[in-house]
């Protein structure tokens, strides 16, 4: 049996962008929406989203629940490494300070990083120690909703 590893590969992305919308996050695919929403007032959070493993099982899960809490980001938003590389490359053009990292958590308030939760902060981890994680840093730097 043979598989069209394009074909799998499609399949995997999809699902793996259609995770992080359905969890609320916007999905910026160019330089310029990149630009755009992260210039914007207030505190925003990017996850870089990515094929592996830890993306799928600790990563996403964490974005979508770590955001049911008392404080929050103003904005959810999200980039594809490996996929939209211009737009990654972009919001890591914000990141100053980081090494590129995927996946992986930023957050920006009126587009000036604060902090980052980095890929050795999510692989071999559950989710819920990147959940507790990125709350922690919502408590410093988010107001509450």
């Amino acid at each position: 049996m043979s598989m069209d590893f394009n074909f799998f590969m499609n399949d995997v992305v999809r699902q793996a962008r259609q995770e992080i919308a359905e969890a609320g996050y916007e999905e910026l695919t160019t330089p310029e929406e990149v630009e755009t929403a992260l210039e914007r007032k207030g505190t925003t959070l990017v996850m870089i989203n990515s094929v592996c493993g830890c993306a799928g099982g600790v990563a996403r899960p964490a974005a979508a629940h770590a955001i049911h809490y008392d404080k929050r980001p103003d904005h959810l938003v999200t980039v594809f490494a490996g996929q939209d590389k211009e737009a990654t490359e972009k919001a890591r053009s914000y990141f100053t300070g980081y090494p590129p990292s995927s996946p992986s958590f930023a957050l920006l308030k009126d587009g000036k990083i604060c902090t980052m939760v980095e890929r050795h902060q999510i692989e071999g981890h559950d989710p819920a120690a990147v959940v507790a994680k990125l709350q922690q840093e919502f408590d410093k730097y988010c107001e509450e909703i």
